[in-house]
């Protein structure tokens, strides 16, 4: 029967040319998102509970608010997965424009929480505008590197031209104050101009600019000039401006290389602040080890990796949009993750930055995800492109009617042939 079961094969490829068999979506990214999320509900969980029970007399407070939050980042994923890359070329001024009111409406009616002003409260809905500013931002950006192409790679007008729009929202975004979302598009700003093709003198030029504008931040704001000393030498005052960090590095230090358990971080019993926001990877290096917190990077660094594929294959097969599209969120994933674990582990100075997919926050999960799907809108398109392209080639090779006529009657003797098999049987 087996063999039957070939034939059959056989003679459809004879009738109907070969068969060729594809997956619409990029199921890796797809699974890699999926342990991310996962991973991040289990940790969130386990970190919130002392504190959600304190609070809300309810240990799953935290955890019930989080399952909500990835229901709403899947389901809009999903919508925007059937956005075609188009509205995104199209209305990507309009999404810049969108950004901005969205940060001067922080600044005139956000919600003031642990002295910054960042949220804005609609109904029980809290939305932080700093994360689809970020991802509206890139949008715009992409979309400038293909409008104005020429004049980024060749001129200094050209390149100067979004770093204006770069300033504009660093500005409002350092009036919240919010300095580590601004970190964090700077960087992905150069990593995409320099991807794009501009000169490299402009190129050290804006990134030495930009060291120094971030340094003066820092000296001439005292809270922050705390937390770089606080990270120089946490130690010194480990009750007082160093508290945090030294509280995280003996997470850390706990963990060694298998953990000691899902559940039993001692850190999570409200001696690290923010350990399921902030601070989550380093109760997951506490209960999971090294070897957890190894897993988690290697997912991230995956997807990154993909994120930089696809923009590759997007930029080969001429939609430039689309590459830096994918670029931008490739670099954004890596430098907030950085960022994230070096101010949790002691590297850098501490930033209220999330880990991607990971960590506690609608805003971030959701606006995370959104980009996620961009990528998977991204390599479906390309696919639905190279099917498109290769049904083309077929069509201009189909054979003559006398060769038509040579398949049928094969497919016709083959299948007597397989009857006659079948009967035998």
């Amino acid at each position: 029967m087996l063999e039957a079961a070939s034939k059959l094969t056989d003679v459809f490829a004879a009738r109907h040319g070969e068969v060729k068999s594809s997956v619409p979506y990029d199921t890796g990214l797809v699974m890699v998102s999926i342990a991310l999320m996962s991973i991040g509900l289990i940790i969130v969980t386990s970190a919130s509970m002392p504190v959600a029970d304190r609070l809300f007399d309810n240990p799953f407070h935290f955890a019930i608010r989080h399952t909500i939050y990835l229901v709403i980042a899947v389901i809009a994923a999903m919508t925007v997965m059937q956005l075609p890359l188009t509205f995104w070329r199209v209305s990507n001024p309009y999404l810049l424009l969108a950004a901005i009111g969205l940060l001067v409406a922080v600044l005139l009616i956000g919600r003031n929480v642990n002295g910054s002003t960042r949220w804005l409260a609609v109904g029980p809905i809290t939305i932080q505008a700093a994360e689809p500013a970020k991802l509206f931002f890139f949008a715009y950006l992409a979309g400038y590197l293909v409008r104005r192409y020429e004049e980024v790679t060749e001129g200094l007008k050209g390149f100067v031209k979004p770093l204006m729009v770069f300033f504009i929202l660093a500005m409002l975004l350092l009036l919240q104050p919010d300095l580590g979302t601004v970190v964090v598009m700077f960087a992905t700003t150069i990593g995409l101009l320099f991807l794009a093709g501009a000169r490299l003198w402009q190129f050290f030029a804006l990134a030495f600019v930009g060291l120094m504008a971030v340094v003066a931040l820092i000296v001439f704001e005292e809270y922050r000039l705390k937390r770089v000393t606080s990270f120089l030498d946490p130690w010194a005052d480990p009750f007082g401006a160093g508290y945090q960090l030294t509280q995280s590095l003996m997470a850390y230090g706990r963990g060694n290389w298998f953990g000691q358990g899902l559940g039993n971080s001692l850190q999570k019993l409200e001696f690290l602040p923010e350990a399921h926001t902030d601070f989550v990877m380093a109760i997951l290096a506490e209960e999971l080890g090294f070897v957890g917190v190894m897993a988690v990077l290697s997912l991230i660094l995956w997807m990154v990796i993909r994120a930089l594929q696809i923009g590759n294959a997007a930029l080969l097969k001429e939609r430039p949009f689309d590459g830096y599209m994918a670029y931008s969120i490739g670099i954004w994933f890596s430098f907030q993750t950085a960022v994230n674990i070096g101010a949790s582990a002691g590297i850098l100075p501490t930033k209220g930055l999330t880990l991607p997919l990971v960590s506690y926050g609608g805003s971030s999960l959701i606006i995370m995800a959104i980009a996620v799907a961009l990528l998977l809108r991204i390599d479906f398109e390309l696919r639905v492109d190279g099917v498109q392209a290769l049904s083309k080639k077929d069509k201009a090779r189909l054979p003559s009617k006398a060769n038509s006529d040579e398949g049928k009657r094969k497919a016709k003797a083959m299948i007597e042939d397989v009857a006659g098999e079948a009967e035998h049987d």
